[in-house]
């Protein structure tokens, strides 16, 4: 039985809030300096930024333990910051060196991180549905109380092989949030043009899987729904869909100049419900924080990405012998040699 009911918003410490700012401006700091790198001709190929919907990604990795997993499609970069992965090997994946994650072979798109539990970064969209599903699997037969969040947006949502994957994995009780990351356009098209549901979580109640709609420009709302889906999932009850209503300012990708849409609908969004304002604000007016308290905060991540950047210039491009790697696995899933 699907639910509207959403949970209540978690009473975080002042050191919380503090490392969720400093989270959210992590990535948007990186991402305006690949868009930078971007129109330099340093990185090349499709470049998806995730402006505007930082909370999304801080507020669920806030509710994850070590040992979960995430798996995403091709706006990524804040899903590899927010697990803590190192900003110097995702730029230089952008950037096609070798000192990228990828060994610069995958991209923007393509970058995976065993330690961190982060197994992409897709480019088809949806595919990585019945794969996080897959992982899912994987946990619930090891008995290993891990859970996944397995992120995809509202265009994905209309793919047939979402749908196979609830049924999959409500039939099997599988640990797995889906996190429906509802930017309101898939690509160039409106949500409202693409679908005549009223929202994208009830979609789950056919399969009786339970969710919400969650306000995904509020860490703090995003938090606590991540807390009351992973409860849902470690307690053996099956999946859970979060719909995390958000918006992105920039276009689709790096090529998308967005005229689908006015320039005041963005500006208003930035003026009213950008994520990284609201918890500056409240940092601020809790007297949790100082405005030069903030400021030293924002140098101290300019100062990171832009090591980040400079790192990502002087790491070599791959050499040409590494077109020959990677590409089968050494050892057999049981352990065997090849």
């Amino acid at each position: 039985m699907a639910t509207r009911k959403s949970a209540a918003k978690p009473n975080v410490s002042a050191e919380e809030l503090l490392q969720y700012y400093k989270d959210m401006l992590l990535i948007r700091r990186f991402e305006e300096k690949a868009g930078q790198l971007y129109g330099m001709g340093l990185i090349g190929g499709f470049c998806h930024l995730y402006i505007g919907q930082e909370a999304v990604v801080v507020g669920l990795e806030a509710a994850a333990e070590e040992g979960d997993k995430r798996i995403t499609t091709y706006r990524d970069h804040g899903h590899m910051l927010a697990c803590g992965m190192d900003p110097k090997g995702v730029m230089a994946e952008l950037t096609g060196r070798e000192g990228g994650y990828s060994k610069g072979k995958g991209g923007s798109m393509h970058m995976f991180s065993r330690e961190k539990h982060f197994y992409g970064g897709h480019g088809i969209v949806g595919a990585n549905v019945p794969l996080g599903t897959g992982l899912a699997f994987a946990d619930k037969y090891l008995e290993n109380d891990r859970v996944t969040f397995c992120y995809f947006g509202d265009g994905a949502a209309n793919q047939g092989q979402v749908y196979e994957s609830y049924n999959m994995a409500e039939l099997w009780d599988l640990p797995i949030v889906y996190v429906i990351e509802n930017n309101q356009y898939a690509m160039g098209t409106s949500v409202k043009r693409a679908t005549k549901s009223k929202s994208l979580w009830e979609r789950g109640a056919a399969f009786g899987i339970p969710g919400e709609a969650v306000d995904g420009m509020d860490v703090l709302a995003v938090k606590a729904a991540g807390d009351k889906a992973v409860k849902h999932c470690r307690a053996g009850e099956g999946p859970y869909i979060l719909e995390v209503n958000t918006y992105r300012y920039r276009g689709h990708s790096m090529s998308d100049p967005a005229k689908y849409r006015t320039r005041e609908e963005v500006q208003k969004m930035r003026d009213e419900r950008d994520p990284i304002e609201n918890i500056r604000k409240m940092l601020v007016d809790g007297k949790h924080a100082s405005e030069d308290d903030l400021k030293a905060v924002d140098k101290e991540v300019k100062d990171t990405i832009n090591g980040a950047a400079d790192f990502a210039k002087e790491s070599p491009e791959p050499d040409l012998d590494e077109l020959w790697t990677d590409i089968y696995s050494k050892e057999l899933p049981q352990g065997e040699a090849i």
